[in-house]
């Protein structure tokens, strides 16, 4: 049960990296959380914005792993390394606190699947 709730928060913290990115991304508040000026949000939208669409694909993908079930385990451990794997390259090349935002909560969330918690 701890797996299944860590997961669905992992997917739901991707539905909001999607809506930030694709539908937020020049708002004062979005720029201020990713530390990039109006100029750098304007030149950089569809940039944020296929992104945003990457990290919906995350979130369905451990979505209907969840709701699979049991036959969807294999699925749900792969989703969640690759939230883990984006995790760890968003924070080598963009920001060190993407470690604790998006690798940390996925690890912790594939720990758990991987344990059966």
């Amino acid at each position: 049960m701890i797996a299944i709730v860590l997961s669905a928060i992992v997917a739901l913290l991707h539905l909001y990296f999607l809506v930030l990115e694709m539908f937020r991304w020049e708002e004062p508040r979005t720029r201020a959380a990713f530390g990039t000026s109006e100029e750098f949000a304007r030149a950089s939208r569809v940039l944020a914005a296929n992104q945003g669409l990457y990290n919906g694909f995350l979130a369905v993908g451990i979505l209907l792993s969840l709701y699979g079930g049991e036959a969807m385990r294999p699925a749900l451990i792969f989703a969640l390394t690759c939230v883990c794997v984006a995790g760890l390259y968003g924070a080598r090349t963009a920001s060190p606190k993407i470690i604790y935002i998006q690798a940390l909560p996925g690890a912790i969330a594939l720990a758990a699947v991987l344990y059966r918690v």
